[in-house]
């Protein structure tokens, strides 16, 4: 069974090759191909012996404004499902399984037609823009990564999205294999927005978490208990640590008239900060 499902995968990137409408790379096989051991990684694939000890300090992707790729966001068709990528960047949130790709992969042409680097922050996904970036949340053990999606895959109806050899060692399903997840699309412009205005000024900072979704689930409890609208409270990475942060404040006495209302409302302690834009050299 596993030789035919090969083989199918094989006759969908031949015909795919062939094929200006669809991806111009190497289709990765079925997830159904994965070994019962060893992780439930593709057939022939898997880890390294030897990979680099720090894995684990590999930045996430930085989310910027790219332009469209050419060709890799036709309608295309593998194993006999037609995939319809976005053409747009729009808002996506979805939840499933993500599976990962490593070493039998690593080197060859990707969708986008980069070079496929087991150890960087990318991923595939059947109809995700190329190049996008989006968030990605594991829900076992709330860690959360931002890649940059380059590629096209998994096509299995039970796979949401296929992440390099080091997102899934940062999230923490390696020896799994696969893990739930949350994806959730990134727009650099509103991500370039949400940086400016949170660079310079006066804020109430509420808490500061190791974890992105501890610190959303924060966010969205002090917006919907005291009605505070977006651009007023968002979540900045500084450092390591997620900070969920309040203003900017035109002045002191009014960060404090918050602070007070925070503690009585909601037992949250909140502390000024203020924040000074850095001159680029």
């Amino acid at each position: 069974m596993k030789t035919i499902l090969i083989m199918g995968a094989a006759a969908a990137t031949l015909a795919l090759a062939g094929c200006g409408s669809g991806p111009s790379a190497q289709v990765k096989p079925s997830p159904s191909t994965v070994t019962a051991k060893g992780g439930g990684y593709y057939l022939d694939d898997g880890p390294e012996a030897n990979p680099p000890p720090n894995l684990g300090t590999i930045p996430d992707a930085v989310p910027r404004d790219e332009p469209m790729h050419r060709f890799a966001n036709r309608t295309y068709v593998v194993l006999g499902n037609t995939y319809t990528p976005q053409t747009e960047r729009r808002a996506y949130r979805e939840e499933g399984l993500a599976s990962w790709y490593g070493r039998r992969f690593h080197g060859k042409k990707t969708s986008s037609g980069e070079p496929y680097d087991m150890y960087a922050m990318t991923a595939a996904h059947p109809t995700l823009p190329i190049p996008s970036y989006a968030r990605v949340t594991s829900l076992v053990n709330g860690r959360s990564v931002v890649v940059r999606i380059n590629d096209r895959g998994p096509f299995h109806s039970k796979r949401l999205i296929d992440l390099s050899y080091t997102a899934a060692h940062k999230l923490g399903y390696l020896r799994q294999g696969h893990a739930r997840v949350r994806v959730e699309s990134i727009d650099p412009d509103a991500k370039r927005i949400q940086d400016e205005a949170s660079v310079d000024g006066l804020y109430l900072q509420v808490g500061a978490f190791g974890q992105h979704e501890n610190a959303q689930k924060l966010l969205e409890r002090i917006k919907r208990e005291l009605g505070l609208d977006d651009a007023r409270i968002q979540v900045v990475l500084i450092g390591t640590l997620h900070r969920v942060q309040i203003g900017p404040y035109a002045s002191e006495d009014a960060a404090r008239a918050d602070r007070a209302q925070m503690r009585e409302r909601l037992d949250l302690k909140a502390v000024l900060v203020r924040r000074e834009r850095r001159e680029q050299s």
